[in-house]
């Protein structure tokens, strides 16, 4: 296992392994073995996690630049000492590294307000495997139009080259924040409290809905509107007096809320923790078909519910499978984001992958002619 400890070695490890015609496996910590296609057997072994340092930080100017070895719990808690965040929201971000959550393109409940990655990364180093260290974008939040090649790298999964660095636009934490828990009888009325809540003034940072089997996690038995607020006192208290009208509202703040959202944020890796053959289906939809699709999963689920992606759970891989394959997922685009080592080698990962999969493939070409980086990793198609 290669550990460079700057992003010049990171580049010069690359282009000694392509220039012999070697494959590469690359990685950050590791802690996403289970998403996305297998990790196939490689000549080298890369990792990043040796690259650690903070390169710029600007608290003033809202921008940060950090290697992306650096673990993303080091880096919020940078962030949270002068009250600033990039609030991603990942799974595993106990153990995961920046660059990891942004090859992954990793989120959570709180893109319903502040986007994904493509929204917050302003700029980017990456390693190819000529060796070469290229710069995208800035530190600057606005930068000049034209090709972001930094937003190639986001959602790759390190098929198209190393993330050295990564520079971000932070955000300033709320001045107050509370959280609500709203308890329905039934999916039905779940969705029409979402809808009203959508169409009101107030623009929460997360909507997150959840269905029986998965509130049971919470001591609950019902469907779950999970709902995030911030902004100044007199904001929380307007949504405090909007909620109040919702029977058997709970709300919650300081650590409470924060247990809260970390139970929501870290429901997959909760799950696959006791599931050894356990898969979660990743499925994008519109805000009207979300209904249908958190109807369809058999198990536990949990929804984006202000934004469109649901999240099913099977404790069978196969299960999943089969669920990807049925009429259900017809209204949405679908992956199997989650699923043991074995199963992702035979089952169809990505059954509809889009008129754009052309162009994926040019661009990997592009990158690396001869396949050699993270081969497979991005659910086998590339």
């Amino acid at each position: 296992m290669l550990a460079p400890s700057n992003p010049v070695e990171l580049a010069e490890a690359l282009r000694d392994a392509a220039a012999a015609g070697r494959t590469i496996a690359l990685a950050g910590n590791s802690t996403k073995r289970r998403m996305a296609g297998p990790v196939e057997p490689a000549d080298v072994a890369l990792t990043t996690v040796s690259l650690r340092e903070v390169l710029q930080y600007e608290p003033r100017d809202l921008t940060i630049s950090v290697a992306a070895g650096l673990s993303w719990c080091e880096f919020t808690h940078l962030l949270a000492e002068n009250r600033q965040m990039v609030p991603l929201d990942p799974p595993f971000a106990d153990g995961a590294t920046v660059g990891g959550v942004i090859s992954a393109n990793c989120s959570g409940p709180r893109r319903r307000l502040y986007g994904t990655a493509r929204d917050m990364v302003i700029g980017m180093t990456f390693a190819t495997l000529e060796g070469k260290l290229v710069k995208s974008g800035g530190m600057v939040v606005k930068n000049v139009a034209g090709l972001d090649m930094a937003k190639l790298m986001i959602g790759s999964f390190g098929t198209l080259a190393a993330i050295a660095v990564v520079n971000f636009k932070v955000q300033p934490m709320p001045e107050v924040e509370r959280s609500f828990l709203l308890p329905f009888d039934s999916l039905a009325a779940a969705i029409a409290a979402r809808n009203v809540i959508l169409k009101g003034p107030l623009q929460l940072a997360a909507i997150d809905l959840l269905n029986p089997a998965a509130a049971r996690t919470l001591g609950s038995s019902t469907w779950l509107l999970a709902l995030r607020a911030g902004g100044n006192a007199v904001a929380v208290q307007r949504y405090e007096r909007d909620f109040a009208r919702f029977t058997d509202a709970l709300a919650f703040e300081d650590e409470r809320q924060q247990t809260l959202w970390r139970h929501v944020e870290n429901f997959t890796p909760g799950f696959l923790a006791v599931n050894e053959d356990g898969a979660v289906v990743r499925a994008s939809c519109t805000l009207k078909d979300s209904e249908a699709v958190m109807q369809s999963f058999p198990g536990p689920a949990v929804a984006r519910a202000g934004s469109g992606v649901c999240y099913g759970y099977f404790e069978r891989a196969q299960a999943a499978a089969d669920w990807l394959s049925s009429a259900h997922g017809s209204a949405s685009k679908a992956v199997i984001e989650f699923a043991p080592e074995e199963s992702r080698r035979t089952l169809d990962l990505w059954p509809a992958p889009g008129g754009d999969f052309e162009i994926m493939q040019r661009v990997k070409h592009l990158f690396d002619p001869r396949n050699l980086l993270n081969r497979g990793r991005l659910y086998r198609l590339i």
